[in-house]
């Protein structure tokens, strides 16, 4: 993964509003739903759950507002949300995958179609541009002058991690999907916190959209109309977007 773009170039971010903390509240609430769902609300012996509340940590969820999740995931008999992946292509012929957590299936389906259409794009069908991405675990923590990079480097390749990029102001530490849990908690026993610890898609290439102003535009845009879809967990996208218009 050496020279790929950084995860906030890959991963669109919405700006850190009340609001759309909120709305990032409530989507890992729904992947705490389904994850107790599938396997219960005990995080010691279900590891999607261990990573979710860790990743509901690292983005300042309340822990009574995890506990509230968990316990009323495990108290409802019709909880009905399933997950599904959406791909197609956007403007200039980008590659964009859409992850999505919905209780209706034909709805969010229709409402995700429309907005590759009203985005100048096409939903294609599943496994269109999938090919294009490695889906991958990435844990990012910040540069300090505690963290002596060697050594980090060597505890996250011991624990099982797969590549390490030291970057300007952060270590990337990439892992298989398999490996992702057994590398993070090896690295939060040695007392390390991490800016976030997510599994997601990684493209193979990306599509350099930065010299054309227009382009970047449409793109930007339609990635806020699948931020602002509450059905949409994810959006991941090959496009090579300016670094100011990604950063907080």
């Amino acid at each position: 993964m050496s020279g790929h773009s950084k995860w906030s170039n890959i991963k669109h971010k919405k700006e850190k509003t009340d609001a759309q903390k909120a709305k990032v509240f409530t989507k890992i609430g729904k992947e705490i739903a389904i994850a107790v769902k599938e396997s219960g609300g005990d995080p010691a012996t279900n590891s999607k759950l261990r990573d979710l509340i860790q990743k509901a940590k690292a983005n300042n969820v309340p822990n009574d507002n995890i506990d509230r999740t968990i316990k009323k995931a495990l108290g409802a008999s019709d909880v009905a949300y399933e997950e599904i992946t959406y791909e197609g292509y956007g403007p200039g012929g980008t590659a964009i995958i859409v992850e999505v957590v919905t209780d209706n299936r034909n709805r969010t389906a229709s409402e995700i179609r429309h907005i590759f259409d009203k985005s100048g794009g096409s939903m294609g069908a599943t496994g269109c541009v999938s090919w294009m991405f490695d889906k991958k675990g990435l844990i990012v923590v910040e540069r300090s002058a505690s963290i002596d990079e060697d050594e980090l480097m060597m505890e996250a390749l011991d624990a099982g991690a797969e590549d390490f990029n030291a970057l300007d102001d952060v270590y990337e530490i990439y892992t298989a999907p398999t490996d992702f849990s057994v590398v993070r908690e090896a690295l939060e026993a040695k007392g390390l916190s991490f800016l976030s610890a997510e599994i997601g898609m990684f493209p193979q290439n990306t599509v350099d959209a930065t010299k054309d102003e227009e382009l970047v535009e449409k793109i930007e845009k339609m990635l806020e109309r699948f931020d602002d879809d509450d059905d949409v967990q994810d959006v991941y996208h090959n496009a090579t977007l300016p670094e100011e218009e990604e950063e907080e």
